[in-house]
């Protein structure tokens, strides 16, 4: 039986479709991403399952919704019982690795993975819990605002390129490590997730990514409604942010925009590097390479920034995927993050007799493989700031249909109206469809029960926070291992050992010469 294919998964954070070459934007710069989509499927309906960091990623790992998991804001919990496809792939014999951001909450910061490369670039702890008793009230520290957007710009450096040069580094060298391992006779398939913070803000660029663009490339938002024109959650998300109040320029929401392109550029790069290793080891043709997000940015448009809403820009995400059995194309069906677990499990070799608890994704294999698929949905779920109740989101076939339990239910027809201008709900024309989608979310979701339970959790953790905060227990941000004493070269090892196992592609063995060869299976020239 032949060896299960390796899996690398590259992840952006806040990364619209939109705003790729592959998904048709004008001048876009996404090179590698392209090539990858070039030869592979682009999945035209993808979803994120909750507008929000660490929700959306725990939906990810985990298979689940995240009213199944209680990862209902970026300050939730992900238990280390709820198991993940690390876990899964790991069971599978997998070497698996997490390089980058996964904003895991908890003590436990591994879930799953045997290496983890990277420490976050937030923090672990419960300090980001929203209070629902008190919805209106914005915190200031960590909410998002319109200065971020006043102080787009051009930068050599931030805390966000520190760390994304971080993983992109951390990456590449477990990926050389794969190699090496390779070179010694060691064969296991691995499975990396490499997560970076691009190109989310703040919208700072570095030159050479900036320079990329010029003023005259970039649109303004296509669609901006007013303040007042807003349905009420985006009322209430503009004032979270103050974009209700703070008035914008043409200038500076074209920095943004420009900014927002560059660090989608940057994000790229970060993906050629990864493809380009996995090339240099030899592994390229033997590893399925998907490219995602956790969520999108409606960067002004409908006047509204960042995520934290259903509409496309926000809720939609790319997804590409390469690689052995997968064939070049595009799939139409809606399909979401849950559905990542599932598809790993079936790469690896593995069913459902592994799973340790039910999942709500399906494999995206048979769509990837250019087949037929009957499922064409995704579910979306939403409980976390500026908002005193869930907002649920049910994307089936071309229709997109939000609930509040506090607000008017939406309905749009993407395949007539892309930028979501008409609410149709009371469209006679659509009266059927609407009864069906309001029964189903009585029939899926107790909105009064989660609502007690996500209020219960959030007392719960402001008071773990508080004690924490006095100095109960001890933080849970993750520090990589790192042991000097075994690294490189130190007195208790061969020079030469040494020096042969670092080197790839190792000295050729059979010959006295000095010729290297790229031994691995897929290189195809010599040095």
């Amino acid at each position: 039986m032949a060896q299960p294919a390796n899996i690398v998964i590259i992840m952006a954070d806040q990364l619209a479709p939109h705003y790729c070459g592959a998904y048709g934007h004008k001048v876009a710069k996404t090179p590698h991403i392209d090539a990858l989509a070039a030869r592979g499927m682009r999945f035209d309906a993808a979803y994120c399952n909750s507008p929000l960091c660490a929700p959306s990623r725990f939906a990810l790992m985990s298979g689940q919704l995240i009213s199944r998991i209680a990862a209902y804001d970026n300050a939730s919990e992900l238990p280390a019982s709820v198991p993940t496809f690390a876990h899964y792939l790991g069971a599978l014999g997998y070497h698996t690795c997490l390089s980058g951001k996964m904003h895991f909450v908890g003590p436990d910061q591994k879930h799953g993975f045997q290496d983890r490369v990277t420490t976050d670039i937030y923090p672990a702890d419960f300090a980001w819990t929203p209070d629902w008793e008190a919805p209106d009230e914005r915190i200031d520290k960590w909410y998002h605002n319109m200065q971020t957007v006043k102080e787009s710009g051009v930068a050599v450096a931030t805390f966000q390129t520190d760390y994304d040069d971080e993983v992109g580094f951390a990456a590449r060298r477990w990926l050389i490590d794969r190699g090496r391992d390779r070179a010694q006779g060691q064969s296991a398939p691995f499975a990396l997730v490499a997560s970076f913070i691009h190109p989310h803000d703040p919208y700072v660029a570095k030159p050479e990514f900036w320079d990329l663009y010029s003023d005259d490339d970039i649109e303004l938002p296509e669609f901006v409604l007013s303040a007042k024109a807003q349905d009420p959650f985006s009322r209430r998300v503009m004032d979270g942010i103050e974009a209700s109040t703070v008035a914008l320029t043409d200038e500076e929401v074209r920095r943004a925009r420009r900014a927002y392109l560059a660090n989608v550029s940057y994000f790229d790069s970060k993906v050629g590097e990864i493809v380009k290793t996995l090339e240099d080891i030899g592994e390229l043709d033997n590893t399925i390479v998907m490219v995602t997000a956790d969520h999108g940015d409606m960067l002004g448009e409908r006047g509204m920034w960042y995520k934290m809403n259903f509409f496309e820009h926000s809720a939609r995400i790319p997804l590409i995927m390469a690689g052995p059995n997968v064939v070049q194309g595009t799939a139409l069906n809606a399909c979401s993050l849950v559905d990542i677990l599932p598809t790993v499990i079936e790469i690896a070799g593995g069913n459902d007799a592994i799973l340790g608890e039910p999942v709500d994704g399906r494999s995206l294999m048979p769509l990837a493989r250019g087949e037929v698929d009957p499922c064409d949905e995704a579910i979306g779920e939403y409980c976390a700031e500026m908002t005193p109740a869930p907002v649920f989101m049910i994307r089936r076939g071309t229709l997109k249909y939000i609930h509040c339990d506090t607000d008017p239910p939406q309905l749009y027809d993407l395949a007539n109206d892309p930028l979501e201008k008409v609410n149709v709900v009371a469209d006679a024309a659509y009266a059927t469809q609407a009864e069906v989608f309001s029964a189903e979310v009585k029939d899926r979701w107790n909105g009064d029960a989660l609502r007690r339970d996500i209020m219960a959790t959030q007392k719960s953790r402001r008071a773990l926070h508080a004690a924490m905060e006095a100095g109960a227990g001890e933080a849970w941000d993750y520090n990589p291992p790192s042991d000097a004493s075994q690294q490189y070269v130190r007195n208790h090892m061969d020079w030469t050992v040494a020096a042969n196992r670092y080197r790839f592609p190792p000295l050729n063995t059979r010959s006295n010469d000095t010729t290297t060869v790229h031994q691995n299976e897929g290189q195809k020239h010599e040095t």
